[in-house]
């Protein structure tokens, strides 16, 4: 494990000729919303990585900003681009990471560049603002004690299905990140996995048509269905109730087949009579249908 204290370090580092990794959060549609901090370190860094330079560009026009140097940095080109900006911060040029909005390395490809600054013995040094997920999160309603970040869904059903039946039993609010073109399918898939729990739709955030949703799956659904999704979303669900908790603790069997349900409680020690037993008593069946069903099995 290492631990450093950061300032020291980059002091360091900056005497060693060696620039820094500067993470700057800008504004994720009310640029009211740019910090002075972040406009200073802009208008300081030799180089700005954005993902998107023609929006970038709009951002540096509006702040009267013009850096030495623009790059692009996008999930495409990372792989390439990455170790040619580490090259420059190592001889010495301090660097800037913008997103299209909001935090960059969340939900976009900064992540990698600050692994590889880690790697490489950088310093990275966050320029905090504005977030899409935590603005919804705080105004939601929903509880904010607890929160897990899922950001977008992957693309196949099969690999939805599994990421929401890993979060099944998280007791914590859930964001996630999503285009309107995709989000009525993605409220069917948690009303599949999750049930008809609350929810919350925030588009347009920090914008002129800033808009919270708030209401069952069900009911999103239907206004969904009426109001045709506009801007980009943060869903933001709530986490799984003690009631559900205490059903599904007491239902931990509903995955099983009935040779399994058995088979569990013969290895938790109880003869296989009672075991069957057990088992329809669980299922609420006869034990006859529970011997049945493992005849036809042999």
């Amino acid at each position: 494990m290492t631990i450093l204290c950061q300032s020291s370090f980059q002091n360091k580092n900056q005497q060693a000729g060696t620039g820094s990794l500067y993470l700057v959060g800008t504004p994720i549609g009310n640029l009211e919303d740019m910090t002075y901090r972040a406009v200073r370190t802009l208008q300081e860094c030799e180089i700005i990585a954005a993902e998107d330079t023609r929006m970038t560009r709009k951002l540096l026009s509006h702040f009267e900003i013009t850096p030495s140097m623009l790059f692009s940095y996008h999930e495409h080109n990372k792989a390439a681009s990455g170790p040619e900006l580490i090259r420059y911060i190592i001889e010495g040029k301090n660097l800037a990471l913008v997103s299209d909005a909001g935090l960059p390395a969340i939900s976009d490809p900064g992540a990698d560049l600050v692994a590889l600054a880690v790697s490489h013995g950088i310093p990275v040094i966050p320029i905090p603002g504005a977030n899409a997920a935590l603005s919804a999160l705080i105004a939601s309603g929903l509880p904010t004690t607890s929160f897990t970040f899922i950001g977008f869904l992957p693309r196949e059903r099969k690999d939805i299905r599994s990421v929401l039946s890993g979060l099944r039993s998280a007791q914590g609010t859930l964001l996630f990140y999503e285009s309107p073109h995709r989000v009525s399918k993605t409220l069917a898939h948690l009303q599949e996995a999750f049930g008809n729990r609350r929810i919350v739709l925030a588009r347009e955030l920090t914008k002129r048509y800033e808009e919270f949703l708030r209401g069952t799956i069900e009911e999103c659904l239907v206004w969904l269905s009426e109001h045709p999704p506009l801007g980009e979303y943060v869903i933001v669900l709530e986490g799984e109730s003690k009631e559900e908790a205490e059903l599904a603790e007491s239902s931990w069997w509903r995955e099983l087949s009935i040779e399994e349900h058995v088979t569990h409680y013969e290895t938790s020690g109880l003869a296989r009579k009672d075991a069957m037993k057990k088992a329809a008593s669980d299922r609420g069946l006869a034990k006859r249908d529970i011997y049945n069903a493992l005849l036809e099995k042999e």
